[in-house]
């Protein structure tokens, strides 16, 4: 009988991921980025750890509302004292700081706890398309244990990759993770249950190469 797989902390891995805020919803663009950040578009999703992508945002200044959010739209304020409350609408908070709009609804999504605090700190937003994330973006992924740069995998058709792979001998599959295993497995278009154990999966992926 198989075991359910659960991520541990040692093997989580982070990608970095560039929207462009241009012409979209601010609403819609807001939940594509919340999902991202807390990991949800993964089959290895555990809800208490912190195990979500990075997001970079550019064009805040063109992003966009529906109806007449525009004017009604209102973001609140407080100093803390008595008659302190400050009110600006959405077009007038757009011509301040539009990265405020998107870390706003962004913010609102996550979990309001340390662990909502962490994945906002992932993202980043920028009223342009100018941003100093290039080489993150080159790397692709990011393991947050060890910190080290992982070459991002470029898509392939199946035949060049495996041929590839096969003259790869540097390759070590024994020293890789689960989920790292299960993304070769995928890539080589091989059948199996994401929820076999580790050995089987590298077993299949050998048995493969051969």
């Amino acid at each position: 009988m198989n075991k359910t797989y659960r991520l541990k902390k040692q093997d989580i891995t982070s990608s970095w991921h560039l929207i462009d805020a241009t012409d979209k919803t601010l609403g819609r663009l807001a939940t594509e980025i919340s999902k991202l950040l807390l990991g949800k578009h993964k089959p290895t999703f555990e809800p208490h750890l912190v195990m979500g992508d990075y997001v970079i945002v550019i064009n805040s200044d063109k992003v966009a509302v529906t109806g007449q959010k525009n004017e009604k739209k209102i973001y609140y304020r407080h100093s803390g004292y008595p008659g302190g409350i400050r009110s600006r609408t959405f077009a007038e908070q757009m011509q301040l700081d539009s990265r405020k709009v998107i870390e706003d609804a962004v913010k609102g999504m996550l979990p309001h706890n340390s662990k909502g605090r962490s994945l906002f700190r992932m993202l980043k937003v920028y009223a342009n398309d100018n941003h100093p994330h290039a080489s993150q973006l080159f790397s692709g992924t990011q393991n947050k244990k060890s910190s080290k740069q992982v070459t991002k995998t470029i898509k392939r058709s199946s035949n060049e990759l495996e041929d590839s792979v096969v003259k790869d001998n540097k390759k070590e599959f024994s020293k890789m993770t689960k989920p790292e295993l299960i993304q070769e497995a995928e890539m080589l278009n091989l059948k199996f249950v994401k929820s076999s154990k580790k050995a089987d999966i590298l077993a299949l992926i050998e048995d493969a190469l051969k």
